[in-house]
């Protein structure tokens, strides 16, 4: 039998431990700041509860200042199992992250989002399928071996970060700011935080992200009187459409590697401070979600927006009391530059593939996606990484689970990563 099946039985083994250690971290609401949240710091010292005792070589914890957050951090975790060669083994990250998105609408739960319920194979809970899921599989690749006292072909290093939800300035972004010490090109990268529901797709480059906002300022006034104000609402409405319909039209290319091919620029959050009927509102604000090929510039999105901003504000112009109106200004949310892909026929592709066909008997498939993840900072260092999970894709939404044969599977593809 050779190592790869051996940690796999031991792995089959743990299942009933993983679904416990999936419940006690599914309890802490490990919500950011930006959220209204106290952050990770709970959490993390449950996860180092856990694993005080584990055999691990090295557990390092590097704290980024953050002061909205409880105990004044936001805690990122790395816990080192040597390879064979020790220190001086190549090295595989796996990297999942510790913090998860508000619940949304309680209503539309049928349980407490941080109560976990184990139900038909599930576990059920917010942040159970992102990130719980690879979260526990990671830990328990590891600790197989370590049962098994097997030291693999690789030094694994298990990272649990924070601030992966809002942006990654307190968890990923910030270590290779500050800590650029711990990484090495010959790296290889898995970041289990996106895939498909039969584990065949691996992730190797990402659309540009960017996420702005149009503030328009108009002036309030009674509704039965408008022609004493301007409505800022109306004017928001006429700079949206347009500038939906423009950027749809102008950046329209399609790339066959990404899901889906095109680019995409969604208006998702609309604000306005007007609380009756009969108020017409002053100010106004759309934010747009846009996830653009990498072929096309960021600057150039943004400048085309800025273009219509001005166009739309000379089309409603109006002095009132002195001041010129409407005033329209664009904010940039988040920004993520995409960078070049990982290369299909990397090391960490190669192997991800051997061991998927190994242990599933399927061929993976090679592609991009829309979302953003932590993978695109170890491509700007030109460290290769691919993001691959076994999901259902329920992340975000009300009832969140994650599918406990999906946890135990993607287990025993970590240790494989490890071993081969």
């Amino acid at each position: 039998m050779t190592d790869v099946q051996t940690v796999s039985r031991e792995i089959e083994g743990l299942r009933e431990e993983m679904v416990e250690t999936l419940i006690e971290l599914i309890k802490i609401p490990a919500i950011s700041p930006d959220y209204g949240g106290e952050g990770e710091y709970e959490k993390a010292q449950k996860l180092l509860e856990i694993i005080k005792d584990w055999s691990f070589d090295k557990i390092e914890v590097y704290n980024a200042p953050d002061q909205r957050a409880k105990n004044g951090v936001r805690p990122n975790i790395l816990a080192y199992y040597y390879g064979k060669k020790g220190e001086e083994s190549e090295r595989l990250w796996i990297l999942t992250h510790l913090d998860v998105v508000p619940p949304g609408d309680l209503s539309k739960w049928e349980s407490d989002p941080f109560k976990p319920v184990v139900k038909d194979g599930k576990v059920y809970g917010r942040g159970s399928e992102d990130n719980g899921q690879s979260l526990v599989a990671s830990l328990y690749a590891v600790k197989a071996m370590m049962n098994l006292g097997i030291r693999p072909k690789r030094t694994v290093i298990l990272a649990f970060v924070s601030d992966e939800e809002t942006g990654s300035k307190y968890g990923v972004e910030w270590l290779i700011k500050n800590h650029p010490e711990l990484f090495r090109k010959d790296d290889l990268v898995l970041v289990p935080d996106g895939g498909n529901e039969e584990g065949t797709f691996i992730e190797v480059a990402e659309k540009s992200i960017l996420w702005f906002k149009v503030k328009v300022h108009g002036k309030q006034v009674h509704a039965s009187m408008p022609e004493k104000g301007l409505n800022a609402h109306r004017v928001a409405l006429d700079l949206a459409y347009h500038l939906d319909k423009h950027l749809h039209e102008k950046y329209s290319e399609r790339d066959e590697l990404f899901e889906p091919a095109e680019s995409t620029f969604e208006p998702t959050m609309v604000k306005n401070p007007a609380d009756s009927p009969n108020i017409v509102p002053g100010e106004h604000e759309v934010v747009f979600d846009c996830r653009v090929l990498p072929r096309y510039s960021l600057d150039d999105i943004l400048n085309d927006a800025k273009a219509l901003a001005d166009k739309i504000r000379g089309k409603y112009r109006k002095e009132i009391e002195g001041r010129v109106l409407p005033e329209i200004a664009i904010e940039v949310i988040q920004r993520l530059d995409a960078p070049a892909p990982t290369d299909p026929n990397s090391e960490i592709v190669k192997l991800l593939k051997k061991a998927l066909k190994e242990l599933r008997g399927k061929e993976a498939k090679v592609g991009g996606i829309g979302g953003g993840t932590f993978a695109a900072f170890f491509r700007r260092l030109g460290i290769p990484a691919v993001v691959w999970a076994t999901l259902d894709e329920t992340a975000h939404q009300p009832n969140e689970y994650a599918k406990i044969d999906n946890m135990v599977e993607d287990a025993k593809v970590m240790a494989a990563l490890a071993l081969l």
